[in-house]
């Protein structure tokens, strides 16, 4: 397959909830096909911050059935794999292509971390169960593994590259993300300085452990969806909830390039 579904503006979506603590279907459609209204050219779910690993096999697959259709002509899907085990990584790798999803972003297992023969291994196994594109998702951080340039190399059949970026603050911004990206793309720093410096403190509640109830509180406050988590998340609270919106309101009160 082409390269091409790793261009542009791609949002790591988040993962809506009701009120009762299901995944919200007929929002995460609706936000998906707003995010590609905004120019955004594919979709990202099941990741971190789309709190994958807080939903079930059967909620993963009902995620990308509703994305596959709310994009359907217009921008390929692109889940995270991740699992517990390597068997189960597989089968979601499996039930991505066959349910339609473009390509896949592989995540090292959860919870455990160890060298690089089983890492590799589990890596393989996954990439290898389909015929879709893969890219690694590399946060040694969050997933205690740390992929060098060397494994990566191991990893890659072909050397494709990217020309794009996937972000998580589109869920909330998603007209500034594309602009600040086509600025950038076609004039460097100097052309999107403006934005880039407006966008910056925001960026940075992408940085944080709570980054996932952060990003659907500044959804929340654009009207671009609700900061619902599900447990053990809670919504932010006291002086964390006080030091967030205000960041967020700034950057909504003064707006740039509107």
């Amino acid at each position: 397959m082409s390269a091409s579904i790793w261009r542009g503006v791609i949002p790591a979506i988040t993962t809506p909830f009701t009120v009762d603590d299901k995944v919200d279907h007929d929002f995460l459609g609706h936000h998906a096909r707003r995010m590609l209204d905004a120019g955004c050219t594919g979709i990202v779910p099941l990741g971190s911050l789309g709190e994958a690993a807080t939903l079930s096999f059967d909620e993963k697959l009902d995620v990308m059935r509703t994305l596959v259709d709310a994009c359907k002509g217009r921008a390929p899907v692109i889940p995270g794999i991740a699992a517990m085990s390597t068997p189960e990584a597989v089968r979601l790798a499996k039930a991505a292509e066959q349910i339609g999803c473009a390509g896949m972003m592989v995540l090292p297992p959860y919870v455990y971390s160890t060298d690089w023969r089983e890492m590799g291994a589990h890596m393989r196994s996954v990439i290898d169960a389909t015929s879709l594109p893969c890219m690694l998702y590399n946060n040694p951080i969050a997933y205690k593994t740390d992929f060098s340039a060397v494994q990566m190399a191991e990893l890659a059949n072909v050397a494709m590259g990217a020309n794009g970026w996937i972000a998580g603050l589109v869920n909330a911004f998603p007209e500034e993300s594309v602009r600040l990206f086509e600025l950038a793309r076609d004039g460097g720093y100097a052309a999107a300085a403006d934005l880039y410096q407006w966008f910056l403190p925001m960026l940075r509640l992408d940085t944080v452990p709570k980054f996932v109830q952060l990003i659907k509180l500044a959804q929340q406050c654009v009207d671009l969806g609700s900061e619902r988590v599900r447990a053990p998340r809670l919504v932010v609270d006291g002086a964390e909830r006080a030091a967030a919106l205000a960041v967020i309101e700034q950057a909504i009160a003064h707006p740039v390039g509107r």
